[in-house]
């Protein structure tokens, strides 16, 4: 097969030296903790690696495979690592090389896929690999063009988009429609349209011999599947596989991975179901949650133990998801903190956004003369179109900055674009038209820029329409604020003025960072770290997005803003504006995602969060209270994951389940959930009467302390339950009417959730 490529000498390894020189394959494992040791040393797949945020993960796996190197086990030839970034691909050879396991193949899955592709294709197919199209925007152009539809260039890359979406899906251009609304994603045109682009974009392709890189990996895949001789050499060449990041993986690139594997591969996969915040571009934690009923015999290693980040902030990440609802949710890891103790976070309320800026620069100066250096504090927000009000608060304090994946705010096409029109109006509306000093600046702006995509009410849906209007909206909002700045100084705010104040802006913005605060949006921010960390913008509405409709799209929202808190090493500070400009209706309010976990906020059941709460020159300073950890009845093992939390037992460890007291429960359960009409999951989930079942309560405090029985339904169901459990039949009618009953009742989840 091909020749194997070289490894660069630059990769970095964060973790410093381990010792392992090319001696003993025992030195591999120095330095591992006991959960680290165990993934290290399982070298016979399959292996499943649930890895908790900071929990080292990487450092886990790359161990992994140099001990199997090193050991004699592994040949490093025949070992793939995949991942899903080039920067994560270049770190893993990286620390590969100084664990002394050079010529292990570590790749994107395109890389992987496209090497094979070129490789193969001449014998496959015949002739040339078709040439890779590298930017699909403008065939997209031209196929819309081709229906007859007129769109801007940020609709061109939501219909890109929306095409990526289908291919890694599977789905083909005439099932897109009913494909879209089966998901309940929101698609940004009429459903039909984008079927016709999508199907015009493919021929397109074929009439002109190109291919996208979702068609790398789809003809590779289909390859390995058509020609069986090639699917074994592949299968010869890599024996062992290992797959960071799992639970981002799409349909397409599973569908390869099978191919590539085979039955008899060793597979080790990694990943956090929390993590998963790439939904909308078709990455599915199913997968990584269904791997061991895809591999029963599979060893499963979760890593809890978080050398990131202080005890003070895993607390709020693990009461943050400690509210989650959903598929993920009942595979949560509760992480423990490896290190000391360190400052509370710091909640902030703000009477509007330029105050929220202004406060966290403020903030950000405070940590920079106490030593914190800027390159390590971000500032995080949900869209990138929040970065200019921060862009201006660090600019005015002379801060240094640096933002993260997305261009500078004035250097975005659609503000350079909406800068030129408004020096056009500005010089040809003259003094008659333009120049007032009534509150009509920032109607000039609005009309200006509702030629370029701007109105009052934002677009639906996300993607790149979005992130243009919410760019738009923020030279509205600062056309507001100039305004009123300026006739409270008795100075004109006419268009002229406001457009030599943008100029002033984008110049004081334009000066070179090179060690810089960072500001990025909480997308942009998965995979990285800092000492200290703002997460700003918190406000219903942004967080979760307006767009996020359905419960799971919230759920990932909460997933989304977990990535953020988890982030922090140290400092951790989270903030929300009650009106968007100053003097505006004060009519926000904080996120749900922070009630019970901010001080002086409802929590389930009525209470108000407390712990350590504290005051602090109108700062608010909180951590949830800790409830202490959950261990094994049998072996005393502190549990982490849910479903395990709620039977009180590690899922090998023996149940001591009264088999006919469960099917009894279950037999009463239907008998109920039929009566009330409510799905069977309402009143009680499998793992609930699971637990019911393993140890049978006596009373209702007993009963009252078993997950997944809360007050609601201790009051519905509870006499029932225990007349069940001490062999009676329960009394007719004695549960209430389950009117009142939802999934939210003691944090139940549906019946097809993978606790069954």
């Amino acid at each position: 097969m091909q020749a194997q490529l070289p490894v660069p000498d630059d990769a970095h390894h964060p973790y410093g030296p381990t010792g392992a020189g090319p001696g003993d394959a025992d030195a591999v494992l120095a330095g591992l903790d006991p959960e680290q040791r165990a993934v290290a040393t399982a070298l016979h797949g399959p292996v499943c690696v649930l890895a908790g945020a900071g929990t080292g993960k990487t450092r886990a796996i790359t161990h992994r495979i140099a001990y199997g190197v090193r050991s004699g086990v592994y040949r490093p030839q025949q070992v793939l690592a995949v991942t899903f970034t080039a920067r994560a691909a270049g770190e893993m050879r990286g620390r590969l090389r100084q664990l002394g396991a050079e010529g292990v193949q570590a790749r994107t899955f395109h890389s992987a896929a496209l090497r094979q592709l070129q490789y193969f294709w001449p014998r496959a197919v015949g002739g040339e690999v078709p040439r890779l199209l590298e930017r699909k925007v403008q065939l997209v152009a031209e196929a819309a063009g081709r229906c007859g539809m007129r769109v801007q260039r940020t609709e061109l890359r939501d219909l890109t988009g929306e095409i990526e979406w289908s291919k890694v899906t599977q789905i083909v251009p005439e099932d897109y429609p009913a494909a879209v609304a089966k998901s309940g994603r929101e698609a940004p045109r009429d459903a039909a349209e984008i079927s016709r682009v999508y199907g015009i974009y493919e021929q397109l392709k074929r009439d002109r011999g190109v291919i996208d890189f979702e068609d790398v990996l789809l003809l590779t895949a289909a390859i390995l599947e058509d020609r069986p001789e090639i699917a074994e050499q592949v299968r010869s060449q890599y024996q062992h596989f290992t797959v960071d990041e799992y639970q981002d993986v799409s349909p397409l690139q599973q569908r390869l991975l099978d191919q590539w594997a085979g039955p008899g591969a060793s597979l080790c996969v990694v990943g956090d179901a929390s993590q998963t915040i790439y939904s909308f571009t078709g990455a599915t934690p199913d997968y990584l949650l269904g791997f061991r009923s895809r591999h029963p015999d599979a060893t499963v290693v979760k890593l809890v133990r978080d050398y990131r980040s202080t005890p003070q902030v895993v607390h709020l990440a693990n009461g943050l998801l400690a509210q989650a609802r959903g598929e993920a949710a009942q595979h949560r890891l509760e992480l423990v903190s490896q290190r000391e103790g360190g400052p509370e976070p710091v909640y902030t309320e703000y009477p509007d956004e330029p105050a929220e800026a202004e406060g966290t620069a403020q903030r950000i100066r405070e940590l920079m003369a106490r030593g914190v250096r800027a390159s390590e504090i971000a500032v995080l927000f949900r869209t990138n179109g929040q970065s200019e009000v921060y862009e201006q608060a660090l600019a005015d304090l002379g801060l240094p900055y640096q933002l993260k994946g997305a261009e500078r705010f004035f250097e975005r096409p659609e503000i350079r674009e909406a800068g030129t029109l408004l020096r056009g109006a500005a010089r040809a509306g003259g003094a008659d038209t333009l120049a007032v000093d009534g509150p009509e600046l920032a109607a000039h702006v609005r009309a200006v820029l509702a030629s370029r995509g701007f109105s009052a009410e934002p677009p639906a849906g996300s993607g790149a329409v979005r992130e243009r209007w919410e760019s738009l909206a923020a030279l509205v909002r600062l056309a507001e604020e100039f305004e009123t700045q300026q006739r409270a100084a008795g100075l004109p705010a006419d268009l002229a003025a406001y457009v030599a104040e943008l100029d002033a802006r984008a110049n004081a913005q334009h000066a070179p960072a090179v060690e810089g605060v960072t500001l990025a949006s909480l997308h942009a921010a998965k995979g990285l770290e800092w000492d200290a960390v703002f997460l700003v913008g918190l406000t219903e509405g942004m967080v979760p997005i307006t767009y996020a409709k359905t419960d799971e799209q919230v759920e990932e929202e909460r997933r989304l803003l977990y990535v953020g808190v988890t982030r922090a090493r140290e400092h951790l500070s989270l903030s929300w504006a009650l009106a968007r400009s100053p003097g505006g209706r004060a009519g926000r309010t904080p996120s749900r995602f922070l009630d019970g976990l901010r001080p002086g906020s409802a929590v389930r059941g009525g209470a108000r969060a407390g712990g350590r709460a504290g005051v602090e020159g109108g700062t608010e300073r909180s951590g949830r209270r800790n409830r202490g950890p959950v261990k094994c009845r049998v072996c005393g093992r502190v549990l982490s994951e849910a479903v395990e939390r709620k039977l009180r037992r590690c899922e090998g460890c023996p149940s001591s389940m009264d088999e006919a007291l469960y099917e009894r429960l279950r037999a009463w359960r239907g008998e109920t959930a039929r009566a009330h009409g409510v799905p069977a999951y309402v009143v009680f989930t499998d793992v609930t009467l699971m637990a019911i079942a393993e140890d049978p309560p006596g009373s209702e405090r007993d009963l009252a302390g078993i997950a997944g029985v809360g007050p609601a339904k201790l009051d519905k169901y509870g006499a029932d339950v225990l007349s069940l459990c001490a062999g009676e039949q329960p009394v007719d009618g004695a549960a209430e009417s389950s009117e009142e009953g939802s999934v939210g009742d003691g944090g139940e989840e549906p019946e097809n959730s993978p606790e069954k």
